[in-house]
């Protein structure tokens, strides 16, 4: 799914009105009709005490549209005008025009200095006063608004994106943000809605097809993009029945130390449950005999010497794809070894953990690196890869801008893992907080190497990667719960993101007459 930037969404509106051959109000009236169908269809004419809080653009107009029909059908609504500049857009004066016509009750309008209205918990407030075109601070006695609303216990719905959240910059100091129950954005879902510092203002949102033209929608490229199911599906490749496993590539999983072999075997175990034909994990002599007893499937080899650590990484698997990193260590012999293997390398690998330490504290050899290698960093990693950031909207430039300088992709891991590669962003949809947990990386680490030695193309294996162990995560604590989820678990439930990714909805069961 595309994410589309404000500019892009203020042409798409002028695009479908000019196409349609239609005044601009009638798509302000489309909005406003498919925001009380959402409405309606829950409250099914409830007098619970609506209250529509509007602004004087376009958002207030979607809310003045909302709020006639509402009244149209007889709820119990009090409509608002946050009076906070002179200036009106015509759109909003002509729903103003309308819903004065329609009833006696005209909104209330609040200017600076009046009473704030009451709002109870029993309440139902629309928030529709400022929409995804804010950029500037918002007046202290409007934020006082905003705060009486979020302390109200009020069940909030925001219009497009909560007012005082910006498109493109996370909140200052001295924000105030309406904190809603429930967001409905149009067309498309907005970046703020996937970022850690704004992301959590929202307990959950949904979009509504406003019907924006759709030759627009289609051919518009856009800097982001929403991964997940349907995006997913449109990637995988299936089996015939005369497979066999020479055709799905050979895995070769480098990293491994004295009291780390777990993070290798995790990462192993996960390339064959992604669907890799063979898989080799190359770690020191020392970890061979837990390797063969934890993986009798997965093989084994090591460096020439007898000691706790990769002291050189000379292999002689012919693989398809290298992961290398999880549990490496970066003992000086190892960096040595690092240093040496990278020289050797020509083809797209997932680098990850200590590896990508290494790299950071070593930035020549970026120059090493194969052009199309995924890096699959934590936020700790990223900042000795990059350096700090200032926000999430920095953090991602500087990422995207790393990866770009380079040749690579980056995995942002954490909630709503980031994925760039030549200045695009790739958002995933999958996961779950019970991915907070030792060795969950590794994991993705050995899924994305296995779908590399398949032979999917880098980024095909990253975004189905990242999908797929997110996926995992979510069936896996149907069972065991988001604080029991442990990495091993998600490597056995890929098998079940697989599937699910062709399963059909289920449908609800006819009740008997009784």
């Amino acid at each position: 799914m595309k994410i589309f930037s404000r500019a892009q969404i203020y042409e798409a509106d002028k695009v479908t009105v000019e196409k349609e051959n239609l005044p601009s109000i009638n798509l302000m009236e489309r909005a406003g009709g498919y925001i009380y169908e959402w409405v309606h269809e829950r409250l099914k004419g409830g007098q619970v005490p609506i209250k529509v809080f509007c602004g004087i653009g376009n958002n207030g107009g979607d809310g003045m549209v909302l709020a006639r029909y509402l009244i149209e059908n007889n709820y119990n609504v009090t409509t608002y005008v946050v009076n906070y500049n002179t200036k009106r857009v015509p759109d909003f004066l002509e729903a103003y025009s309308r819903l004065k016509s329609a009833t006696k009750n005209w909104p209330v309008v609040i200017n600076e200095g009046d009473e704030l209205p009451a709002i109870g918990a029993q309440d139902i407030v629309v928030d529709a006063i400022f929409g995804i075109g804010l950029n500037r601070t918002v007046q202290y006695w409007v934020k006082a608004l905003f705060t009486a609303i979020n302390a109200s216990n009020a069940y909030v719905l925001s219009i497009d994106i909560p007012s005082g959240m910006y498109m493109d910059m996370t909140p200052q100091e001295g924000d105030v943000i309406i904190q809603p129950r429930f967001t409905l954005s149009f067309q498309a879902p907005k970046l703020p809605f996937f970022l850690q510092a704004t992301a959590p203002i929202m307990q959950a949102w949904d979009i509504l097809d406003i019907g924006l033209d759709p030759e627009y929608l289609a051919k518009t490229p856009t800097d982001i993009e929403l991964i997940g199911k349907q995006e997913v599906i449109q990637m995988y490749r299936s089996r015939s029945q005369f497979s066999h496993k020479g055709m799905f590539g050979h895995s070769l999983l480098i990293g491994g130390s004295y009291g780390k072999m777990g993070a290798i075997v995790l990462a192993s175990k996960a390339a064959m449950r992604a669907g890799s034909g063979m898989v080799t994990a190359y770690v020191p002599q020392i970890g061979v005999p837990i390797l063969q007893t934890a993986l009798p499937e997965v093989m084994a080899e090591t460096d020439n010497f007898n000691g706790k650590v990769l002291e050189e990484i000379d292999f002689q698997t012919e693989a398809n794809a290298i992961g290398v990193g999880p549990g490496m260590g970066t003992d000086p012999k190892t960096v040595k070894a690092m240093e040496a293997f990278l020289k050797a390398q020509k083809n797209p690998m997932v680098i990850d953990a200590d590896a990508i330490n290494i790299i950071a504290a070593h930035p020549a050899l970026l120059a090493d690196v194969p052009s199309l290698s995924i890096l699959t960093p934590h936020m700790g990693e990223l900042a000795r890869l990059i350096g700090p950031w200032e926000d999430d909207f920095d953090r991602l430039e500087k990422t995207a801008k790393f990866a770009k300088k380079h040749d690579i992709a980056i995995v942002m891991k954490g909630a709503h893992t980031i994925t760039t590669y030549d200045m695009k962003l790739y958002i995933n949809d999958s996961g779950n907080p019970g991915l907070a947990t030792a060795g969950s990386g590794d994991v993705l680490t050995g899924v994305i190497t296995g779908l590399l030695a398949q032979g999917y193309h880098p980024m095909e294996a990253a975004l189905m990667g990242v999908y797929f162990h997110g996926r995992a995560a979510d069936i896996a604590i149907n069972q065991y719960g988001i604080e029991g989820l442990m990495a091993g678990d998600v490597t056995e439930f890929l098998g079940r993101a697989y599937m699910d990714l062709f399963a059909k909805p289920e449908q609800p069961q006819p009740q008997q007459e009784g």
